[in-house]
C-alpha cells in the first residue's frame, strides 16, 4: 500500500487490492446513505407542514438521490452496474447507517428536521475531509455535493430554531434528539477496522471516523444546547485514540450489513415497480456513459 503523502490515484488502475477495497467501502458508505435518506425524505411530499417545506423537502430528496448517483457512478469503474448496486442487491449488502432507514415518527416534522440536521452536519464534515482525497474521482465530485449540502444544513438549522422557539416545539425536538441520536452515532462506525485504517493511511479521507465523530458531537451539542435542547454526552474511556464503539450505540449499526427490521420493507418499496415489471436492468438513476 502506498503512503498517503506519495500517492495520488487518477483511476482504479492505480490502486492495489487493499486500496481498491478501501475505495469501494468508502463509496458504498457515501452512496447508500444518500440513496436511503432520499427515499425516506420522499415520504414527506404533500405531508410537510407548509407548501414551502413540502417543495423544499422534495428538492432535498432529489439532491440526495443525485449525490447517490455521483458516488454509484464511480463504483461502475469497479465493474458494477445499477442493477448490481440497487435493484437486485441483497438487503444485507447495503452499508448505510441505520439512522437513514428509520421510519419517521408519524406526523412528526421535528423528527424529519432533527434527522436532517444530525445527518447534514456529519455529511458536511465528511465531505470536507474528502476535499483532498488521494482518489481523484472522489475529490472531483466533492465540490458539487458540498454546494447543495450547504443549503440542506442551513435549511435544517433554520427549522430547528423555529421549532425550538416555543415549549411544545422544543419538547418535540428533544424527543426526536433522544430517539435519533444513538442512530446518528452509527454514521461514524467502520464497516471494517482494517479497511478503515487503509482509507486513512492512503489519504482517501483526511480524517478518521473517531476524529469526525468527536468534532460532530461538539458541533451538534453546541448548537442544540444553544436552542435549549439537551444532547447526550459521549462517555468514552481515557486515552481514547482508537475506534471503540461507545455504549450508547443501538443494536443495529448498518455499516456492517446488520440493519433494523425497517430496512427490508423500505427496500421492497424502493424496488417494487422494478420487480413487478419483471425487469433485469435499469437506467433510472445512473446514465450510461454515452
Amino acid at each position: 500500500m502506498a503512503a498517503a503523502d506519495d500517492a495520488t490515484f487518477a483511476s482504479t488502475d492505480d490502486l492495489d487490492d487493499e486500496e481498491q477495497e478501501a475505495v469501494q467501502d468508502l463509496l458504498f458508505r457515501l452512496a447508500d446513505d444518500e440513496l436511503v435518506l432520499a427515499e425516506r425524505y420522499t415520504e414527506w411530499q404533500v405531508r410537510a407542514p407548509t407548501l414551502e417545506s413540502d417543495i423544499s423537502m422534495a428538492n432535498i430528496a432529489q439532491d440526495e438521490l443525485g449525490h447517490a448517483r455521483l458516488w454509484y457512478e464511480v463504483l461502475k469503474d469497479f465493474g458494477y452496474d445499477e442493477t448490481d448496486l440497487i435493484w437486485e442487491r441483497d438487503a444485507d449488502d447495503f452499508r448505510h447507517s441505520t439512522l437513514v432507514e428509520q421510519p419517521f415518527a408519524e406526523g412528526d416534522w421535528a423528527d424529519a428536521i432533527v434527522r436532517a440536521y444530525l445527518y447534514d452536519v456529519a455529511e458536511d464534515l465528511q465531505l470536507h475531509a474528502l476535499e483532498n482525497s488521494t482518489f481523484e474521482p472522489i475529490r472531483d465530485r466533492v465540490g458539487k455535493v458540498l454546494g447543495e449540502e450547504d443549503y440542506h444544513l442551513e435549511y435544517a438549522t433554520n427549522w430547528l430554531k423555529r421549532l425550538a422557539a416555543d415549549d411544545e416545539g422544543r419538547e418535540n425536538v428533544q424527543d426526536a434528539v433522544d430517539r435519533l441520536y444513538p442512530y446518528a452515532l452509527t454514521l461514524f462506525e467502520p464497516t471494517d477496522e482494517d479497511v478503515e485504517a487503509t482509507i486513512v493511511e492512503s489519504g482517501l479521507r483526511g480524517e478518521d471516523l473517531v476524529e469526525l465523530r468527536d468534532t460532530w458531537h461538539d458541533r451538534v451539542s453546541d448548537f442544540l444546547e444553544s436552542i435549549g435542547i439537551e444532547v447526550p454526552g459521549l462517555d468514552l474511556p481515557d486515552q481514547y485514540d482508537v475506534h471503540i464503539s461507545p455504549d450508547e450505540l443501538p443494536e443495529h449499526l448498518g455499516r456492517d450489513g446488520d440493519h433494523t427490521e425497517h430496512w427490508e420493507s423500505l427496500l421492497d418499496e424502493m424496488t417494487e415497480a422494478y420487480d413487478e415489471l419483471g425487469r433485469d436492468y435499469a437506467t433510472h438513476i445512473m446514465d450510461d456513459d454515452e
